[in-house]
């Protein structure tokens, strides 16, 4: 189970995000698109060392290695516009690599360099207003030739449709406004957890 960031700053962030790994998350995006750099590595520091194998970067790729992160996501338009060989680079350095797609057809594309993919939104978003697919994605997938990069379900994921979401072929999915928009962030990711565990 993997949990975004919400992408502006929330009361209580990092006493949250702790809280999740305390809970049993797997794995923490931190997509904060208008941090510095000297932001992202206060924020990454508050987090602490003990976290800091489940971090994924969304940005300020740069500093990876300083802050010892060897997991970077890519959006759909950088990763368009990335040299094969650098992501060749990344995969010969041991960096798990994950990007974001729209379609089953550019998951199905994917070059093998990426561990998974987030295919969004799957249903309407919860933490962006009128924000869905105009396609029906848990149809969509039933055309997936891609079985080496992990599919990953994002947008409007919550505990009433995990289960749906999993039955349609997604293997993994992503949380976001699920759990920042809620009023207890903890009660919901357990909520989910355990519909995973009895799945």
């Amino acid at each position: 189970m993997i949990v975004i960031s919400n992408p502006t700053a929330i009361a209580n962030e990092i006493n949250t995000i702790h809280a999740l790994f305390e809970h049993g998350l797997e794995l923490f995006h931190v997509r904060k698109p208008d941090f510095s750099e000297k932001e992202m590595k206060a924020f990454v520091a508050a987090i602490g060392l003990k976290y800091r194998s489940k971090l994924v970067l969304h940005s300020q790729h740069q500093l990876a290695e300083d802050l010892g992160i060897n997991r970077l996501h890519f959006s759909e338009k950088t990763r368009k516009q990335i040299d094969p060989e650098t992501l060749y680079h990344y995969n010969e350095k041991r960096i798990h690599l994950s990007t974001s797609i729209h379609t089953i057809e550019a998951f199905n594309d994917l070059r093998i360099f990426f561990q998974y993919a987030f295919l969004s939104p799957v249903f309407a978003s919860i933490s962006k207003s009128n924000y869905q697919s105009n396609i029906d994605l848990l149809e969509a997938i039933q055309n997936r030739t891609n079985h080496q990069t992990k599919l990953v379900a994002l947008g409007g994921i919550e505990a009433e449709n995990i289960q749906k979401t999993l039955a349609a072929g997604f293997d993994d999915f992503a949380l976001l406004g699920t759990i920042w928009n809620a009023e207890n962030p903890i009660k919901n990711f357990e909520l989910c957890q355990q519909i995973v565990l009895s799945y």
